[in-house]
């Protein structure tokens, strides 16, 4: 697993442009709360970290991680310069798990290719909830902060090679 190789909140502090500029949405999913929440800290503090105003950052609620391909849809259409998407999907006993994973990640995928804002996937996919623990927060740091750090790194991207369509 790449997260016992590297801590996910780990990162070169001078890589990371300034973002007072930028404007983000983060779509959050309700299913595993405790999770998703911790994981919307490490994003929201790693934003204001890097300068973003707080009146800069929209966050939004799904009710679940197969919902948050349409969340980030609609924060796309609200003029900001990325979508964070944070969701936990834990395998269970079926192969739902596999169903929501891929739609997800395809759904993501769609977006990034189509819309006009990056979409980041700040989504857990483990086998229980102490390895999502340990990526929320814990020992393998925040998968948040990590998507937060991305977001920054693809609005500047963006603006580089002049990609938004706007």
């Amino acid at each position: 697993m790449a997260s016992k190789l590297k801590n996910l909140s780990d990162y070169d502090i001078n890589s990371v442009p300034d973002a007072s500029d930028m404007k983000f949405g983060i779509v959050v999913s309700e299913w595993n709360n405790k999770i998703t929440e911790a994981l919307y800290q490490g994003a929201y503090e790693v934003l204001l970290k890097h300068n973003a105003k707080p009146e800069n950052i929209i966050k939004d609620y799904v009710p679940g991680t197969f919902e948050l391909t349409f969340g980030a849809k609609l924060l796309q259409q609200r003029n900001v310069d990325a979508v964070i998407v944070l969701g936990c999907v834990i395998q269970g006993e079926t192969r739902h798990f596999d169903f929501i994973c891929n739609g997800v990640a395809n759904g993501i995928t769609d977006l990034n290719k189509n819309g006009n804002a990056p979409v980041i996937f700040g989504v857990l996919t483990t086998d229980n909830l102490q390895q999502a623990t340990d990526r929320s927060g814990g020992k393998h740091g925040n998968k948040g902060t990590e998507a937060g750090i991305t977001a920054i790194k693809m609005v500047a991207f963006s603006r580089r090679n002049e990609f938004r369509i706007r």
